[in-house]
């Protein structure tokens, strides 16, 4: 049979029209199956970072061309005098939006606990963590994390940090902010203790960041003394989740996460009808940051189909 030239091109057309279609389908049947979106928390590199390898300033690219992610989550650690430079503020924003990221989140340490039983002392970490609302609004962010530390029983701290979250998330509110707590040693890493804290502070914009790495309630030196079941933990903390903290440490050669089952966490996670960001946090010691960073993402991208 004689196929005109033109009758070849709109053959050739069709088949690569269908082709272009059907990987379209398979793109879209993939981002289907990941119900949450990846992130990458700067904590990830705060090797590279405290060694001056990188700046700040260098993290939205890093994050967009090295590992293929597009939302970030900062230290502030990393820029901690640089809340009210809007100069810094402004250039940081630019970057991240020539690389096309997203900024979601401000992790903020050194602000004092909003745990303390002091009056005085819990009010004013209250007033440090304001210029870091302000901070997060500018920069696009929705969420700055936040720590829920005082010295006290556990229920005189759960009281004190009920007053210092509340007051905190009625100031955030008023710019669109969320305030949320990650299990981050002490009380905040029982599940049950910070999920009682939620119940209490019942305001919308207020919640936790469940972190599947940090359930170690009392520290030894090389350990922990005392752990909470992580399991347990992130199914209590789920329902009051506005992010997951996606921890690993080291992997198996099947590129399995050793500290933490991965298709069990992800499925209580799934199981709450939580479809937010997760935060890749690399904390280990036998890859690099960047292999690591690499091992988690390709874990998640893996396991969270399947469940």
């Amino acid at each position: 049979m004689y196929f005109s030239r033109r009758d070849f091109l709109k053959k050739a057309g069709v088949t690569a029209l269908a082709a272009t279609t059907m990987t379209d389908l398979l793109a879209e049947s993939a981002a289907k199956k990941m119900w949450f979106d990846i992130s990458l928390a700067e904590w990830s590199l705060h090797k590279a970072l405290f060694a001056k390898k990188l700046t700040n300033l260098d993290f939205p690219e890093l994050a967009r061309k090295e590992f293929g992610i597009s939302i970030v989550e900062y230290v502030n650690q990393f820029f901690k005098d640089k809340a009210e430079d809007k100069t810094y503020l402004a250039d940081l924003l630019k970057r991240s939006k020539d690389n096309g990221v997203t900024n979601n989140l401000i992790m903020i340490d050194g602000e004092g606990g909003l745990g303390e039983l002091d009056a005085a002392v819990r009010n004013k970490a209250v007033e440090n963590h304001y210029k870091w609302v302000e901070a997060a609004k500018y920069l696009g962010c929705k969420t700055i994390r936040v720590n829920a530390f005082g010295k006290g029983s556990d229920e005189e701290i759960a009281k004190a940090a009920v007053d210092g979250l509340s007051k905190l998330g009625e100031f955030a509110a008023k710019t669109g902010i969320n305030v949320i707590v990650e299990n981050h040693g002490g009380s905040s890493s029982n599940g049950q203790w910070l999920s009682g804290v939620m119940k209490q502070v019942n305001l919308k914009n207020v919640g936790t960041l469940p972190d599947f790495g940090n359930f170690c309630i009392v520290r030894k030196e090389g350990g922990c003394a005392e752990s909470y079941d992580r399991y347990q933990g992130t199914k209590e903390l789920m329902p009051f989740a506005k992010g997951v903290s996606a921890k690993t440490y080291d992997f198996d050669e099947k590129g399995n996460c050793i500290e933490t089952d991965y298709t069990k966490i992800l499925k209580i996670v799934k199981d709450s009808g939580f479809k937010g960001i997760a935060g890749i946090e690399y904390e280990g010691s036998k890859l690099s940051e960047y292999d690591g960073i690499k091992a988690t993402k390709a874990l998640l991208e893996r396991v969270a189909p399947t469940v």
